[in-house]
């Protein structure tokens, strides 16, 4: 029974060092893997509105610009840096003229969101972020696919210019 017992202990103990080295698998000494946001933040599209964009040129998107409580709440009292937690998503939909709209009001001027292109999110942890100034940066196709790490590492550079916001563009439209 003694015997067993040891035996079980070892069996706990390798386990736990298993688990614990299990990160660091694969990598090389001193260096980590980028860190992008790979998951889609469960309940995004319950978040609230935080204000709308429209990006012209080869873009010609729509999008909706969404705050969890905390990047609600840190919006409303200017709070700069954003506090660990806040989580802003912007739900992108190409740029669509509305021939119903347009018949009501007797000519071409509305448009509507048409298809939707992709959905992105910013994810506030400064630690788990820390080389990209805290910011984790998230790009999905519609299908729920994570963006290629060519196109994740454009994010934090062009964002990194906004020091001011703590790399946040878009500003509250209350």
């Amino acid at each position: 029974m003694r015997q067993i017992a040891f035996l079980l202990v070892g069996i706990a103990m390798v386990a736990g060092i298993v688990a614990y080295m299990l990160p660091a698998f694969g990598q090389t000494h001193g260096e980590t893997a980028p860190i992008f946001v790979t998951k889609i933040p469960l309940g995004y599209r319950d978040f609230r509105l935080i204000s709308v964009a429209h990006e012209e040129g080869n873009l010609n998107s729509l999008g909706a610009v969404l705050g969890n409580d905390v990047a609600i709440k840190a919006y409303r009292e200017g709070t700069l840096p954003y506090p660990n937690g806040t989580i802003i998503v912007a739900l992108h939909y190409r740029h669509a003229p509305s021939e119903e709209n347009d018949r009501i009001f007797g000519r071409a001027q509305s448009f509507v969101p048409g298809p939707p292109t992709n959905i992105q999110f910013m994810v506030k942890d400064s630690q788990k972020y820390a080389a990209t100034g805290g910011w984790g940066f998230g790009h999905f196709s519609t299908d729920g696919k994570p963006g290629a790490e060519a196109l994740m590492r454009t994010c934090f550079p062009c964002h990194a210019q906004e020091k001011a916001r703590d790399l946040v563009f878009t500003q509250y439209a209350p």
